[in-house]
């Protein structure tokens, strides 16, 4: 993009944006073979997690401004390993508001993810997991809503077109979660994943969304959170497999996505391809109660793709996840099918998956593992004082 007289953004030529995106891909990674992108043969994580690199530069770039003076502030709220004392820690969620401190931490954190992280879409419910012991962080997880179209989530629930137009509003998705360091060091990623699952978020979703109107349809439907889905982050997940307590699995797997999406080109193209869409692409069923805009990054980047002369089938970043599910009742997948008018929920309480988590794996990987003692969070840090001078 150039400015041009008055201050406003001019697009830039076809030719250069085509140029642009194909040399991002390339530095990724990526080669480019019959208007598609391929992974290396064989990649291992680590090479997944450097495919991912740039675009997470690109966030912690474009947060730095925001987030690097409060630096100091947020590192006092990681535990150094010796804060932690396993016999002592007391789990707690704290629901995350707009414009606090609290939600300050919950973006930083997410900076330190190995793939970039969104904001969610729509409705978003964001926790903290604090270790009332000491006052520090163990981890963090946002829901939101969920994509409209996921063939091995639809499958898997059994689903017809009908009964998932009325009933996907009771699902979220996890767009983040996972545990920060020493907390990380001793399987506490597990332990998110089950505080997600407790009578407080299923709370915290009636409160805020109960009685509501929804946005599309107008409809006011009962505040009932039924399911959590969620993607892994590389591949095949470690965190979600085998999480399964006294013969009970509380997260399924359930399939795995076909590899669209559009962080690869979140590394400082997708400005550009956002500049050039306003100008020159039309945005796809514009209908009132959505605003005149586009729906979302991936309707952007595939209206740009074949506006260039470039293939839609870029967006196909080759890196398949894993999606798992977790249902927060007995027989919450018959209520998201229609056939019941109200689940029969779990009595899951903060405690109740602490204590489970703790007496599952805790405390023997605490015992078997007490490097997580060495662990001081200026190792968490991110941006050096140059950095926030820059800022």
């Amino acid at each position: 993009m150039w400015r041009v007289a008055g201050g406003t953004m001019r697009p830039k030529s076809k030719a250069i944006l085509r140029r642009n995106i194909l040399r991002s891909l390339r530095k990724q990674g990526y080669t480019i073979c019959g208007g598609r992108v391929e992974l290396p043969a064989d990649s291992t994580k680590g090479d997944l997690r450097r495919i991912n690199e740039m675009a997470c530069l690109k966030k912690r770039e474009e947060a730095r401004q925001r987030l690097s003076r409060y630096e100091d502030r947020l590192l006092k709220r990681i535990a150094f390993g010796s804060d932690l004392l396993p016999g002592n820690v007391r789990p707690r969620l704290i629901e995350v508001h707009t414009n606090t401190e609290d939600e300050l931490l919950f973006r930083y954190v997410c900076l330190h993810w190995s793939i970039p992280v969104s904001s969610g879409y729509g409705r978003r419910l964001r926790f903290l997991v604090e270790d009332q012991s000491n006052g520090k962080l163990i981890g963090i997880f946002g829901l939101g809503d969920p994509v409209y179209s996921l063939r091995a989530r639809d499958q898997w629930i059994g689903w017809d077109a009908l009964a998932k137009k009325e009933r996907l509003y009771h699902v979220m998705d996890a767009f983040v979660l996972g545990a920060v360091p020493p907390y990380s060091g001793l399987l506490c990623g597990k332990l998110v994943a089950m505080l997600a699952m407790t009578q407080t978020v299923r709370e915290a979703f009636r409160r805020r969304y109960g009685g509501r109107q929804t946005v599309i349809s107008g409809e006011v439907r009962k505040p009932y959170l039924a399911l959590i889905t969620t993607t892994s982050a590389l591949g095949r997940s470690s965190l979600y497999n085998r999480l399964r307590i006294d013969g009970t699995n509380y997260w399924h797997r359930i399939g795995t996505t076909e590899g669209w999406g559009e962080f690869h080109f979140s590394n400082g193209v997708y400005g550009d391809i956002r500049t050039y869409a306003d100008r020159w692409c039309e945005a796809t069923a514009k209908k009132e109660p959505w605003g005149d805009g586009f729906r979302n990054k991936r309707e952007v980047i595939r209206k740009v793709l074949s506006r260039i002369g470039l293939s839609a089938k870029l967006a196909n970043h080759g890196i398949q996840r894993e999606i798992y599910g977790a249902p927060l009742g007995h027989d919450a997948l018959a209520f998201l099918r229609g056939e019941l008018s109200r689940p029969r929920f779990f009595k899951m309480t903060e405690q109740d998956a602490w204590e489970m988590f703790r007496d599952r794996w805790f405390l023997a990987r605490a015992k078997r593992c007490p490097e997580f003692r060495c662990f001081d969070p200026e190792s968490y840090r991110l941006w050096t004082p140059s950095d926030r001078r820059a800022g």
